[in-house]
């Protein structure tokens, strides 16, 4: 697939969905469309139904977090046209607390990416069938894939074989902090074994 023949479909795109596609480029030898969080569901169908499309292959949709802007996450979108070998990204950006409509519907096979959506990043979809966590477990408390989630989660999941059964504590460090001298390779806190190696000389 040429640069020309997706420069090509990009432009039949934004000019058949006038308002909903915001714009498109061409990298990478694929084509990446960015439509407005409100008209997701009319632009997939169209991306589905029309003859010059005919992307009637869902793929997958994910999300990217960038914390510092307004509109938080962006939702991506990635659909495949057997009969046309070749792909199309489509990416809205949505505000945190901004729910987006479900394009189940249109793809069922969307059905467990929007959850695994909703899980790991709290975008909700309206419409869903069944909006649940997908990934994560019942209670699980925050969204683990947010730049902001910490690195060591809430609490810790173990099997406590007194009480035979899994148990939820408060995440526990057990390392101490430690502060290492990084001026030298070779002058820094001594490691189990170094007494081993010897002085220079012996």
């Amino acid at each position: 697939m040429t640069d020309e023949t997706l420069e090509s479909l990009g432009q039949a795109v934004a000019g058949a969905l006038p308002g909903a596609v915001a714009g498109y480029a061409v990298a990478h030898g694929e084509l990446n469309v960015t439509a407005n969080a409100a008209d997701i569901v009319r632009v997939m169908t169209f991306l589905r139904d029309d003859p010059g499309c005919a992307f009637c292959a869902f793929i997958d949709v994910t999300a990217v977090d960038w914390p510092q802007r307004d509109q938080r996450f962006d939702v991506v979108y990635h659909l495949l046209s057997p009969t046309g070998n070749r792909r199309i990204r489509v990416k809205i950006e949505v505000g945190e607390d901004e729910p987006i409509a479900s394009i189940v519907g249109v793809f069922p096979g969307a059905n467990w990416f929007e959850r695994e959506v909703y899980d790991l990043y709290g975008v909700v979809f309206i419409g869903h069938p069944d909006l649940r966590r997908l990934l994560t477990d019942y209670g699980f408390e925050g969204h683990p894939l947010r730049k902001d989630f910490p690195l060591t989660g809430f609490v810790e999941v173990r099997w406590n074989d007194e009480q035979k059964r899994v148990v939820y504590e408060p995440v526990r460090l057990m390392q101490e902090f430690r502060n290492f001298d990084f001026l030298s390779p070779w002058e820094g806190t001594p490691l189990p074994g170094d007494e081993k190696a010897g002085k220079p000389g012996e």
